[in-house]
């Protein structure tokens, strides 16, 4: 008989010499069908089939392998690393464009910028933690101290993310219901939900899963009966930032009709223009209909990728192998890796103030004869972020930028 033996991935039970042992194949391994088995034969004379060119006994995993299901989750991880690191690259730029524009450092771009930085961070952990772990299955076998720390900081990220995403729409909310705010109260306020609270909350699930022992293996990978302490408070957030959704959409086309319709408005306020992306638009008392939907349209989208909304269709997960289960693991794959290269064009590279920003340091530079970037350092700008609450036409801007 050959005896009980762990071979790294699965404990083999004890199994009579000639014959064959059987048993589930690993769920952690990627590309591995935990619906199949793997085998280890026992030979006459009581030992462990060795492999011929180790010597090692060895177990016959290659019957857990769903070659068609393996091509389809290397596609899949292969879009998600793609995309974090073009989002990472996006995000790095739009932060050194933030930090070194000192005009730039509003309460609005303040909380931007800690967006920016967590989704940053989180892109960078999610890479480490493919490359370490994912595709390291002796690193998920060993279940080390260090890869259990690297899934603590993934979570705590990751809930951060969502969190300062909860932070943007209760700050535009706040900003557009409430008529006078101090503004360092509320970026204390902010601070404190961004990034304290999750570090309370992965804590707490930190301390819940080392109680279990069934939870505790192979680097936390797989999906533990206290995750609802992070997943309780991703969904909350994100029926808050609907609700904010509705409500800034519903003022805004309050204001756009108000503007639009109001017989007391000075002549100047009637015909109040601004530039917003290098056009000209001119919000007059000859607004139609069509044109206030299609503003509000317009705001609706820009803020779903700042508020996160896209992210309430991921609970709705299609049944394993139906045809839909490829189409929602495709979406899900760029919504999630994509989203910071979508904040970071809407928020920063098309972002007014920046190329307003960017442009006049661009003809300083020129006009004092220096090369730009390296030797204009000593101009001073002047902040042109709104930091009263707006009045209606730049209540408008404010929503479409």
């Amino acid at each position: 008989e050959c005896p009980r033996e762990f071979d790294g991935w699965t404990c083999v039970n004890s199994t009579p010499a000639g014959s064959v042992a059987q048993f589930p194949c690993p769920y952690f391994i990627f590309g591995f069908d935990p619906k199949r088995f793997g085998h280890r034969s026992c030979l006459q004379d009581g030992t462990w089939f060795r492999h011929p060119e180790s010597n090692k006994t060895w177990s016959n995993y290659t019957t857990c392998v769903d070659i068609e299901d393996l091509k389809v989750r290397t596609q899949i991880n292969l879009l998600y690393k793609t995309g974090y690191m073009i989002s990472l690259a996006a995000l790095t730029v739009s932060l050194i464009i933030f930090f070194y524009f000192k005009s730039l450092s509003c309460t609005r771009i303040q909380i931007h910028k800690n967006l920016f930085i967590s989704l940053a961070v989180n892109n960078m952990l999610w890479l480490v933690w493919y490359e370490a772990v994912v595709d390291n299955p002796p690193i998920l076998s060993a279940n080390g101290v260090g890869c259990r720390a690297l899934h603590i900081l993934v979570q705590y990220f990751m809930l951060a993310t969502y969190l300062w995403v909860f932070c943007e729409g209760l700050y535009l909310h706040t900003l557009l219901v409430v008529t006078f705010i101090t503004e360092s109260k509320v970026m204390r306020l902010l601070y404190l939900v961004g990034w304290g609270v999750p570090a309370l909350l992965v804590a707490i699930y930190g301390v819940l899963r080392s109680t279990l022992a069934q939870d505790t293996h192979h680097c936390w990978i797989h999906e533990s009966s206290y995750s609802w302490t992070l997943s309780l408070p991703v969904c909350a957030s994100m029926i808050a930032n609907l609700i904010f959704l509705v409500n800034i959409v519903r003022l805004l086309l309050t204001k756009l009709h108000q503007t639009s319709t109001s017989p007391t408005r000075s002549i100047n306020e009637k015909n109040t223009s601004f530039r917003w992306k290098g056009r000209r638009d001119t919000i007059s008392s000859e607004g139609a209909p069509s044109g206030r939907t299609k503003k509000a349209v317009r705001a609706t989208l820009i803020l779903i990728p700042l508020l996160g909304l896209q992210y309430i269709v991921s609970p709705f997960r299609p049944d394993q192998g139906t045809p839909w289960e490829y189409v929602y693991q495709l979406t899900s794959a760029i919504v999630a890796s994509y989203q910071g290269l979508c904040v970071a064009l809407l928020f920063c590279f098309f972002n007014g103030e920046v190329v307003t920003a960017i442009r006049k340091r661009w003809r300083q530079c020129r006009l004092s004869k220096k090369r730009p970037w390296h030797s204009c350092s000593g101009v001073t700008s002047v902040s042109v972020c709104i930091q009263k609450y707006p009045s209606s036409a730049q209540f408008i801007i404010f929503i479409l930028f």
